[in-house]
């Protein structure tokens, strides 16, 4: 247990480790500040076997290019290794895919890092990084999405986000969290089937009160027929407000 815990927070290439204070200015990801050690988490996804340089061959050597600074690396009798140092920018770059149950992982500060399939959590441990990283999906996961899928402008974020307009169409935005219909023909619709309802409840709420007023006096169970109609009427009339004044979203297109 010790030994894979070990393996999974050391570098591919442990003789390279940079001892500054910040990560190399070729790095895409520059750092804010000194990290100290648990003081940035962050999220990424493993490098799938589809992002593997492919193999560039100048002059008949074959080389391929660096992922970190996109620098020519000669793999000429390394073949039979996973990884290979970049001369310019000494950071690791993989080759082959990672041996079975393996996964590579990237740190934004450029170290590579090799770790198990499951892991869902490392740490970098570079001394002047140490961040704590999030591992996300890999990127070469195809996902099966069902029919009706569809890509939708948030009305109050702007945010897009993917939802299935076949099995309803009031949405929740999984940035802001708030609802929206999903185009404007269900808001319209249920504003007028609640704004219609709630009229007919007011309506024979008063008529019921016109009819039954002098009998009141002697059922005082009437009052209740009275209050319940016009509290009905009335949630339903808030009701059909509530769908007038919602923010609609646009559906955008098939995901």
């Amino acid at each position: 247990m010790a030994d894979d815990r070990t393996e999974e927070t050391a570098p591919l290439l442990t003789e390279q480790q940079p001892t500054g204070d910040s990560p190399p200015a070729y790095s895409p990801y520059p750092s804010q500040g000194t990290l100290g050690v648990g003081s940035n988490v962050v999220t990424v996804p493993p490098i799938g076997p589809d992002e593997l340089p492919p193999p560039y061959s100048p002059a008949g050597i074959p080389t391929i290019n660096c992922k970190v600074c996109q620098a020519p690396v000669s793999i000429e009798g390394k073949l039979h290794q996973h990884v290979v140092k970049c001369g310019a920018c000494n950071e690791a770059t993989p080759i082959k895919p990672p041996p079975p149950g393996k996964k590579y992982v990237r740190c934004p500060c450029n170290c590579l890092l090799i770790c198990k399939g499951t892991s869902q959590r490392i740490a970098c441990p570079r001394p002047n990084c140490k961040r704590i990283i999030n591992l996300g999906p890999v990127n070469a996961t195809v996902s099966i999405r069902p029919p009706g899928t569809s890509r939708v402008i948030c009305g109050h974020c702007t945010e897009p986000f993917l939802f299935n307009i076949h099995h309803n169409a009031l949405a929740r935005c999984p940035h802001c969290r708030k609802v929206s219909s999903v185009g404007p023909r269900f808001a319209r619709t249920r504003a007028i089937i609640y704004g219609l309802i709630g009229l007919i409840f007011l309506g024979a709420g008063i008529g019921v009160t016109v009819g039954t007023y002098e009998m009141a006096t002697h059922q005082g169970g009437l009052y209740v027929v009275w209050i319940g109609a016009f509290v009905t009427g009335l949630l339903l009339l808030i009701r059909a407000l509530y769908f007038v004044c919602m923010k609609v979203s646009s559906v955008e297109g098939p995901a």
